[in-house]
């Protein structure tokens, strides 16, 4: 029993830990999207006159952003029961990840700030999810572990 008690509390260190990783990474798509959507494509800089297509479109897409981060936040409780929610949106965010790969090869390097996004869409996130879906399957083993006759073949 001391075995159980001991894994199930290794469980949930990891879980929590999870939990305030995946809260604290969530700030960043909410923060740049409200940004974006607050400031438009001229929060970004360059300081000419705008197209007010490109900035409507820009806005529409800080929207979904924030969006996004929020949603990661929805995943926050009872984290470990959330991997297919936490799958699709990192299949989201890492698709954005490889339109801006995309946009890196075909118009040049952009920023160091837009470089440390496409390091999150593509490295962090995926991470994230591995982890994810890691304690998913300790919940679920801890779940079956604890179940009455478990062990036993009948």
């Amino acid at each position: 029993m001391r075995a159980s008690t001991e894994s199930l509390t290794e469980m949930e260190r990891e879980r929590r830990i999870l939990q305030r990783t995946v809260a604290v990474a969530a700030v960043v798509p909410v923060l740049a999207g409200l940004y974006g959507v607050l400031f438009g494509i001229d929060g970004i800089g360059g300081g000419t006159s705008v197209n007010v297509s490109a900035d409507s479109h820009f806005r529409y897409l800080s929207g979904l952003l924030t969006g996004i981060g929020l949603l990661f936040f929805t995943c926050v409780p009872g984290i470990e029961d959330k991997s297919r929610l936490f799958r699709f949106l990192t299949l989201v965010v890492g698709l954005g990840g490889l339109a801006r790969l995309l946009g890196l090869a075909l118009t040049g390097v952009p920023s160091l700030t837009m470089l440390a996004a496409l390091a999150l869409e593509l490295v962090v996130t995926p991470l994230l999810c591995l982890w994810q879906l890691r304690v998913a399957r300790l919940a679920r083993d801890q779940r079956q572990a604890l179940q009455p006759g478990a062990g036993f073949a009948g």
